[in-house]
């Protein structure tokens, strides 16, 4: 199975997937998508230090947006992906890759890599300090988003593709896993604000709030944990 490259509105490459017949971002802007509807509305470039969890990791373009503008400041991010080709994509990408993070990209697909489910003790999910910390957790994040500690990261940025094509992804019992792995405070972006989605949210414990709309007239939502 081969998923073709796609150029979006802005310039930067996206793939669309064979398997769910969906674009991996907007083509609107991959870029604009990763900057507006994830780092930013998480308010990552105002914080000094921060923890994320980013589900349905891709080819990193949402960690991406938030290192890139974290120069000098201690960031750990934990991602989570199922499609194990993602990596040979990353590593073919080269200059097309539109985030000047690359590097730690290629690094995180060539070395960062633990096969799921993990256990948690055995691996370093610390935070370095005025380092970008990246670490790739491969396998079905319903399950090894069950092998994170309770109240681990700031945010999540929840990034699979739509509730018609991967709908396990968007529960309210996948929610609840979420729900517990943020602290207090903790927020989760998403591109979608479909009322099943959100019902979910609520049901998990989330406060629920539109982000802006990026590329179409719709928001996305910010999921808050009170």
């Amino acid at each position: 199975m081969t998923d073709k490259k796609v150029r979006t509105a802005d310039g930067s490459i996206t793939f669309h997937s064979e398997q769910y017949d969906e674009h991996y971002h907007s083509t609107s802007g991959a870029l604009t998508e990763a900057h507006k509807k994830y780092a930013e509305v998480c308010k990552i470039y105002d914080r000094k230090e921060v923890d994320i969890l980013d589900i349905c990791f891709g080819l990193g373009y949402n960690s991406a947006a938030a290192i890139d503008r974290f120069e000098g400041k201690s960031i750990r991010i934990v991602g989570l992906e199922i499609y194990e080709g993602i990596i040979k994509q990353i590593e073919m990408m080269g200059h097309e890759y539109p985030f000047e993070c690359f590097n730690i990209m290629l690094e995180v697909a060539k070395k960062g890599i633990y096969k799921g489910p993990v256990d948690t003790r055995k691996v370093d999910f610390m935070r370095k300090e005025g380092e970008a910390d990246v670490k790739l957790i491969m396998g079905d994040a319903r399950e090894t988003i069950k092998t994170l500690p309770d109240r681990s990261f700031d945010c999540a940025f929840h990034d699979p593709f739509s509730p018609k094509k991967n709908p396990e992804l968007w529960t309210k019992e996948f929610f609840d896993e979420v729900f517990r792995v943020l602290r207090k405070g903790g927020m989760v972006a998403t591109y979608s604000c479909a009322r099943i989605v959100r019902d979910n949210f609520k049901a998990a414990g989330f406060t629920v709030k539109d982000s802006p709309p990026v590329g179409r007239r719709a928001p996305g939502t910010i999921a808050i944990k009170p």
